[in-house]
């Protein structure tokens, strides 16, 4: 294992899926009052997969291609995974099904090590993103409906503070802020690219 795996491993270990927290969105007080006004407890329960592969000499962070046909996030850079089923046992299940669905990695190649804090998305989910790793053999072999790539981004790359950056959309007359992270020819934003700025700023602090 490298270094960097070993401070994932340090700083989520004390994580656990019974206790975790709302992320800080860092919205201005116009989107923070909006948001406020939702009941959160309304939000439709869903996970994601943050899949780390424990490459040499340096691990990368898997991604995915969303197809352009779906309904909601089409031909989005995205994590694995989806919306609680009734039959899911917690957020853990949730993205390891999911997971597996969608690109075909079985949850026994997957190594749990820990969760960063729920993300509420527009779309009315409280996202859980659950972090594992995965071991460099492992086979993905992605649906076709919902996920149409598969590819790999540097683990540090995405771990680096300079490679964001903060951009602005309009919704409901509010200017909100988001964080996008391009690479290359690929655009990561949103969701995604948020939660990858909270682990981002968590290893952050633990080097610190």
């Amino acid at each position: 294992m490298t270094a960097l795996i070993d401070r994932l491993r340090s700083e989520l270990r004390h994580t656990r899926e019974s206790e975790r927290r709302m992320v800080d969105l860092g919205l201005p007080e116009q989107a923070r009052e909006a948001l406020a006004l939702q009941d959160l407890s309304r939000l439709q329960a869903a996970a994601v997969l943050v899949p780390i592969v424990a490459r040499l000499p340096e691990p990368t962070l898997l991604l995915t291609q969303r197809s352009d046909r779906l309904r909601r996030h089409a031909g989005q850079i995205a994590f694995p995974g989806g919306r609680a089923d009734p039959d899911d046992r917690g957020p853990r299940d949730t993205a390891l099904r999911e997971t597996e669905e969608e690109i075909g990695v079985a949850r026994g190649q997957v190594e749990v090590i820990g969760y960063l804090d729920d993300y509420p998305t527009v779309t009315g989910f409280r996202v859980t993103p659950v972090v594992g790793l995965l071991s460099p053999d492992a086979h993905y072999a992605p649906d076709g409906q919902e996920v149409v790539e598969v590819f790999e981004v540097p683990l540090q790359f995405v771990l680096d503070k300079a490679n964001y950056q903060r951009e602005v959309f309009k919704r409901d007359g509010m200017e909100v802020p988001y964080h996008a992270v391009p690479f290359g020819e690929r655009y990561i934003w949103g969701a995604t690219a948020a939660m990858l700025k909270h682990l981002q700023e968590r290893l952050e602090g633990h080097a610190g």
